[in-house]
């Protein structure tokens, strides 16, 4: 199981699949590769990301907006996943269903996410379709039909995610929302994001349209396009049409900063749904701009990075005390470059009946003592450092994974072109960094477990005439 963000139409757990190719189909660039990156901000704020690649007549482009769960203010839970799905609702000039049909009445597809610290409207389509798309985007970020009727369909449509998300599917979403809001301590990091029903049902028209004059206004936006076009000739045209949208003060970011735990956190649920048990495991990690970051994401692919990662190999093929495993540092709430403030390195797997979520515990505790003793071996961090070198070329080489990942980069970093360098980053962790961030992070006191089993069965009633 792995996950992006909420995307518009899909589940949670629909992935980044969207925008990135399977690994075996791109082969790495050659040494000294970068990406043309080209950035210019408007006068009304908005940022604008350029990178041409003539591969072929097409285009992707992303609308990053930096209002994301954990910026949203209290008493709106789940407004920024709302928004994601208002966006979609019309304008006075272009209504409902227009946008949609424009993309891909012309061959495109679109879609949209919501995360931590952004909401990114993504479209890819032939470059004919350009400017179409741009007047479209730039209309809704003028102005939305924000109307009651409007509001209340796409609360409904918010509300039956969480159903059908959360409510009724077995273990719902607990290894992000129920681990992140037992591990982390600010509200703005632990509370639910997919939405509140108090919160979204008690949201008026007036309190939609505050929202969105504080969040979507250029200033608070980044627009990146890769593919068949020239850097020149799209800053015109995105000065066309979004120069004159007038731009307001976004509200300040809160602090968002969280220190490590000094306690191990448990918390023990059952589950109605549930056939067997399930566990999840979650150490707080500091934001991307940490430099232990990047070595906590090899880490975490050193633990939990497919068949021969050590939790595989220790606990699902060695010991048999999982069915599976999945994780790895932002999981599931996307790639580990999608986040700006603090996160949690995450594991996840379903465990036997004949044994116990403390003994999985235990042993996984063994396994990563063993590398905050000794770090890794020289050929594991060679392998784990090839395969995030190749995970990332891979989604860099389609347009729209481009243009997202750039737009994000901006976003959440200060700096596009700062992608170009993380080949190079990536390169230079050593076991050294690995086993320090181990040692430092990945310990009982910093560790949160959701421990997640069936729910009892009734009895079944008995026969009748017995």
């Amino acid at each position: 199981m792995n996950a992006s963000s909420l995307r518009r139409g899909q589940t949670f757990l629909a992935l980044v699949a969207l925008a990135l190719p399977s690994l075996g189909a791109s082969a790495a660039p050659a040494a000294g590769w970068k990406l043309p990156v080209e950035t210019r901000t408007l006068k009304n704020g908005l940022t604008v990301v350029v990178s041409p690649d003539h591969s072929a007549p097409t285009f992707g482009m992303s609308t990053v907006y930096r209002i994301g769960f954990r910026l949203e203010p209290k008493g709106r839970t789940g407004f920024a996943h709302l928004f994601e799905h208002m966006m979609f609702e019309g304008t006075p000039i272009a209504p409902k269903g227009v946008y949609d049909r424009v993309v891909q009445g012309g061959g495109g597809t679109d879609n949209a996410s919501t995360s931590y610290d952004f909401t990114n409207y993504i479209v890819k389509a032939p470059v004919s379709a350009l400017d179409a798309i741009l007047w479209l985007e730039a209309d809704r970020m003028k102005g939305l039909d924000l109307s009651e009727k409007n509001l209340q369909n796409q609360r409904d449509v918010v509300k039956e995610e969480i159903r059908v998300n959360v409510l009724n599917k077995p273990y719902g979403l607990f290894f992000w929302t129920d681990l992140f809001g037992k591990a982390l301590d600010r509200w703005e990091n632990a509370h639910d994001g997919y939405g509140s029903f108090a919160d979204l049902d008690a949201a008026t028209v007036a309190d939609v349209k505050s929202f969105f004059e504080a969040y979507y206004t250029p200033s608070n936006a980044v627009i990146a396009i890769a593919g068949d076009v020239e850097s020149a000739e799209v800053f015109a045209k995105v000065e066309k049409y979004f120069g004159e949208i007038p731009s307001r003060t976004a509200p300040k970011r809160p602090d968002v900063t969280e220190a490590a735990n000094t306690a191990e956190r448990w918390l023990d649920q059952t589950d109605p749904l549930a056939q067997v048990p399930a566990l999840a495991v979650g150490f707080k990690l500091p934001g991307i701009a940490s430099k232990d970051y990047l070595p906590a994401v090899v880490l975490g692919e050193i633990l939990a990075g497919g068949d021969a990662s050590r939790f595989y190999l220790g606990l699902v093929k060695g010991k048999e005390l999982l069915l599976e495993i999945s994780g790895g540092t932002n999981w599931p709430v996307g790639s580990p470059w999608e986040i700006e403030g603090p996160t949690l390195m995450t594991f996840f797997g379903l465990y036997k009946p004949t044994t116990g979520a403390r003994t999985v515990v235990k042993t996984m505790e063994g396994i990563t003592a063993a590398i905050a003793k000794g770090g890794p071996t020289a050929a594991e961090l060679s392998r784990v450092k090839t395969k995030m070198e190749s995970d990332l070329y891979a989604a860099l080489e389609t347009p729209l994974g481009r243009a997202d990942l750039l737009a994000i980069a901006q976003t959440t970093t200060g700096s596009a072109a700062g992608v170009n360098d993380l080949p190079a980053r990536i390169r230079a962790v050593t076991a050294e960094d690995v086993r320090r961030v181990a040692a430092a992070y990945v310990t009982a006191a910093n560790r949160t477990v959701v421990d997640r089993r069936p729910a009892p069965r009734p009895d079944p009633a008995p026969a009748k005439g017995q």
